[in-house]
């Protein structure tokens, strides 16, 4: 890369498009390369980190509480410093930076900061933006959300998910869909995550010019809002749940809320489980595996983000509270 520049990959795409699982690939994968992670989730409480492989001596930084493109776009800054400082110091190496934005970003004032803050400028190179798109839910979220829209006219690399549960025609479709809305952003496939690293690292894919040609505002447009009926929550339980119960209980608003809950994911303490339920959702599809075993001594709790349209927030804490095991009875 240029002068000795750290390159950057800005990772976006909307709600369940895949971004963790991509960048689990990309952590696991054989390239030799130390990467530091920036991940930004929306809401009080995180969930991605957990989900993240952490044996390769990754830095995983974490960004909470709002959206990495306006409530905390002043601590990407302080990370992006404080990474660099640390590394010309030599007391943390790494390779490249991979940033995996919420997926109600808009990557437009992620990567203004490579432009508009000068200490940033003379350690980072941005070189690519890849953005996630979920094939199945697509449709439905470029209509309903601009920030999907945005996702995609900024990208500089597209890559199609979920495409196994769509037929060739659909995907079809949607692929001319994207190149008239981003001509510039070549179309690849991903495949539960899998995907040739050279498909979305070191691509020196992004061009100042061609974005100022689409957005000449970009260097100066800072304003982002998301809409004021999208929000989320946070689900908390110390006491294990019982598997029968939340499965029935999930299942059941899956039916009848689906629609309006946008992505949905959690650890779940499970009654008897060694190990984290790693549970995860978009829309009507929904889906659970057994994570990394609990550690001997560490607090096992359920967390559960909820993000969604007009969110059914009581009746959602109500039937969870009441999916907690019933206490064990010694005889």
């Amino acid at each position: 890369m240029s002068q000795g520049l750290i390159p950057v990959t800005i990772l976006t795409g909307f709600l369940g498009s895949g971004k963790t699982t991509l960048l689990n690939h990309i952590l696991k994968a054989d390239h030799g390369e130390r990467i530091a992670v920036i991940e930004n989730e929306f809401g009080e409480s995180g969930i991605d980190n957990e989900l993240l492989v952490q044996d390769a001596g990754e830095q995983i930084v974490e960004m909470n509480n709002g959206c990495i493109c306006c409530t905390v776009r002043g601590d990407l800054v302080r990370i992006l410093g404080e990474l660099a400082a640390k590394r010309n110091a030599g007391t943390l190496r790494f390779d490249r930076v991979v940033i995996e934005t919420t997926g109600l970003a808009d990557p437009a004032p992620v990567a203004q900061t490579f432009f508009v803050d000068e200490d940033i400028g003379m350690h980072y190179l941005l070189d690519a933006i890849v953005t996630l798109v979920d094939a199945l839910h697509a449709p439905d979220q470029l209509r309903e959300h601009h920030e999907a829209q945005e996702q995609v006219g900024f990208a500089d690399r597209i890559v199609l998910t979920k495409t196994d549960l769509v037929p060739m025609t659909d995907i079809l479709t949607l692929k001319a869909r994207l190149m008239r809305m981003n001509p510039r952003a070549a179309i690849t496939e991903a495949s539960f995550g899998q995907i040739d690293l050279q498909e979305v690292l070191d691509l020196r894919g992004f061009n100042l010019n061609a974005i100022l040609e689409i957005e000449p505002d970009f260097l100066t447009d800072v304003d982002h809002a998301h809409d004021d009926d999208v929000s989320s929550f946070v689900f908390r339980e110390t006491r294990p749940l019982d598997l029968a119960r939340i499965e029935d209980f999930l299942g059941a608003m899956v039916q009848v809320h689906g629609p309006k809950l946008m992505r949905y994911k959690g650890i779940l303490h499970i009654e008897g489980e060694a190990r984290r339920i790693v549970f995860q959702g978009v829309h009507m599809l929904m889906g659970a595996d057994r994570g990394v075993p609990w550690r001997d001594g560490e607090t096992r709790e359920s967390r559960m983000v909820f993000i969604g349209r007009d969110l059914p927030r009581d009746l959602l804490l109500q039937g969870l509270s009441q999916s907690v095991a019933p206490p064990r009875v010694n005889h």
